[in-house]
């Protein structure tokens, strides 16, 4: 209801972000006890809600209604952490002086290490990822805390909303299919292809790649071998926002690969799903991704994912370039290389040019089980091992 600190263009990057998240973390704690409703588990997410743990642990914890509650906290990016300035502990925050000690980390005052050193539980966006924050590469500098804590620490896969990401009755695809049938994907190709001004070519795999353009989602591998991937029987289809570097070098891309190549910068919900259904290749190589949903909604799409095995991506994708070469969804790489990545992609490429071993693994993908009901289940039994 405060509309001076929430309705505004955007929920974040606000000049004010810590006295509008400080506040709202406390009136999550007062708003209890005016509705006399006592929850047993306090769940907050990230460094934005991280100080509702501290009111309720350091202020109101022995208060009536309080001392029950249990707390879970989620981090969905670990590179977000909530620092400032050692004088917001009192002017801004209003929390007394010895909890200076609760939130100091290396030189100032960090909310998310705060939560995760208060808090009863505490949790990330996949089972990789809750591996991957207590490695000082991935950790931001909060290794020792996550380190420190990992006897709490769980890692729980994000889901997706099957019933919203379906080609069988997404009214923004040229035309609808499902697992059972998925001839007309043919039809999204061709339409796309249209659409954008390619030339309209069956049997040549489109690789497509919706993303923000930024370092994180390890656009440097994809602009390291772009012109040995451009010089295969491939297309190229770039969407999304973001740093000018990427923006201007794949508009520069594009046009020395007019007949190859389309970049398109937008957020476009309505293209995004035409682009996933006309796609054969989803590539999604990032540096690191606590869970990623793209690849989920590629696969849904029957987009076969390309990704690098970190955080979700590994947890979601199982390779069909193993030793088998069968029960996959996907196709990974294991280091941040761009030639390894580019061996793989012409795997895929290759594979591709096999119809029967292709429709298998779309079969497979298109199949997978990203739905809510499983995470949900997964977070059922963590409520109640926090409650024993």
């Amino acid at each position: 209801d405060n509309e001076y600190y929430f309705k505004r263009r955007g929920l974040y990057g606000h000049y004010d972000d810590g006295e509008r998240f400080a506040y709202f973390s406390k009136a999550v704690i007062e708003m209890m006890n005016h509705l006399d409703y006592y929850p047993e588990i306090l769940h907050c997410n990230d460094w934005q809600t991280a100080l509702s743990v501290v009111y309720l642990k350091v202020v109101y914890g022995n208060g009536y209604g309080y001392d029950h509650i249990k707390t879970l906290f989620t981090i969905h990016n670990i590179e977000y952490q909530g620092k400032f300035g050692f004088d917001a502990l009192g002017d801004l925050f209003g929390l007394p002086d010895y909890c200076r000690e609760i939130l100091e980390y290396d030189g100032c005052l960090n909310l998310m290490k705060g939560a995760i050193q208060l808090s009863d539980r505490f949790s990330t966006v996949s089972e990789r990822y809750a591996s991957e924050i207590k490695n000082p590469y991935f950790a931001h500098g909060l290794e020792y805390m996550t380190t420190r804590n990992d006897y709490k620490l769980v890692g729980i896969l994000n889901g997706i909303d099957v019933d919203y990401y379906d080609p069988e009755t997404d009214k923004k695809l040229f035309a609808n299919y499902g697992a059972d049938d998925f001839s007309n994907k043919a039809v999204c190709k061709r339409e796309l292809q249209n659409m954008l001004g390619l030339p309209v070519r069956e049997n040549t795999p489109i690789i497509a790649v919706i993303s923000r353009l930024v370092a994180q989602k390890g656009l440097d591998l994809l602009k390291c071998v772009a012109d040995d991937l451009l010089s295969e029987d491939v297309q190229l289809v770039v969407l999304g926002t973001g740093d000018a570097e990427y923006q201007d070098y794949f508009k520069y891309l594009e046009s020395r690969y007019d007949a190859k190549c389309r970049t398109i910068i937008a957020y476009n919900k309505d293209l995004a799903a035409k682009i996933y259904s006309g796609a054969d290749i989803f590539l999604m190589p990032s540096k690191h991704e606590p869970c990623g949903l793209s690849q989920m909604i590629a696969c849904r799409y029957g987009a076969i994912p390309v990704v690098r095995e970190t955080g979700g991506l590994a947890d979601s994708i199982t390779p069909h370039n193993n030793d088998y070469r069968k029960d996959g969804n996907g196709f990974s790489f294991k280091n941040y290389n761009a030639h390894e990545m580019l061996y793989v992609l012409k795997d895929a490429i290759f594979t591709y040019g096999n119809k029967k071993e292709w429709n298998t693994i779309m079969k497979n993908a298109m199949t997978s089980d990203f739905s809510w009901k499983k995470s949900a289940a997964e977070y059922v039994r963590l409520y109640d091992n926090i409650l024993i």
